[in-house]
């Protein structure tokens, strides 16, 4: 059995991307969190392109209502990151420790998240305020 996170690696970067043909950040969460009864909203539109960190900042500060801080990861959690001064990256946590994600330089992949690189630019763990439970 594969883990639900091998058919998302190798997605191409596209800003505004919502699909499986090219993904930003937060499109990598709208394709797969809704794919496994977690549903979030897509911010096409919001902003033009991911140059536009403050707009990103602001749409990630903007849904934390929904989410809640957590201390301890589980799969399908958000990882948030700060890059440069602005909180405008995020992944989602396949395992404590690993995320999936995009960057305008690598297509989709996972990496650690708690170590090296992106270690010191966590802000911080997320849980949907009505995540589902059962994982598929």
């Amino acid at each position: 059995m594969t883990h639900w996170s091998e058919q998302y690696l190798g997605l191409p970067h596209c800003e505004q991307g919502r699909s499986l043909t090219g993904v930003d950040c937060w499109g990598l969460v709208w394709v797969v969190l809704p794919a496994h009864g977690r549903p979030v909203p897509s911010y096409a539109g919001e902003y033009a392109s991911e140059a536009e960190r403050r707009e990103i900042a602001g749409l990630i500060d903007g849904a934390k209502p929904d989410w809640e801080r957590v201390q301890v990861a589980q799969e399908f959690d958000l990882a948030t990151f700060r890059r440069g001064t602005l909180e405008s990256h995020v992944g989602i946590v396949v395992r404590p420790g690993l995320m999936l994600h995009v960057t305008k330089d690598k297509p989709s992949c996972i990496e650690r998240y708690d170590v090296g690189y992106w270690a010191n630019r966590l802000t911080g763990i997320w849980r949907h305020a009505t995540k589902n439970t059962d994982h598929q």
